[in-house]
């Protein structure tokens, strides 16, 4: 009986899948706060040829801010620590990040930063649109959307 024997495919297709994996991770903790994604416009991610993400956005919070989130919430219950470690410089408008032995490039173009956001008057929160626990005098948003 012949054992298995890793061939060059199945390399590639580990690689491949830990790319998504991480990919998938990082899109994960982005969706759950809400903050970054209501503030940001253009958030667009593409494959590098070099098989890392790059993720862009216009406004919103700072790249170091960003990387920061995704160290910090990034992980997995079978490992202790963050699976998020920093490779290369990070500032306002890049940082480069190793997910999972991932590269991740991110980019903030124009951006304001957490802190200036939710300072900003007039910014609109779906969090607090959706907020039927406070009375106002105006009506609602979603009151609008369903006629109420």
């Amino acid at each position: 009986m012949r054992g298995f024997r890793r061939t060059r495919s199945s390399d590639d297709e580990l690689s491949s899948a830990r790319r998504y994996e991480a990919f998938g991770r990082v899109m994960a903790v982005l969706a759950t706060k809400a903050d970054f994604i209501e503030s940001c416009r253009d958030l667009t991610w593409w494959r590098g040829s070099d098989h890392s993400w790059h993720l862009e956005w216009r406004e919103g919070p700072y790249a170091s801010e960003v990387a920061a989130l995704l160290a910090e919430h990034v992980r997995d219950p079978d490992f202790d620590g963050s699976l998020v470690t920093e490779a290369g410089p990070g500032g306002d408008a890049t940082a480069v990040l190793d997910v999972m032995g991932v590269r991740f490039e991110l980019r903030a173009i124009d951006p304001m930063g957490r802190v200036r956001m939710q300072a900003r008057p007039g910014f609109w929160r779906l969090a607090e649109a959706l907020d039927t626990s406070r009375r106002t005098n105006a009506r609602h948003p979603w009151e609008e959307l369903l006629g109420g």
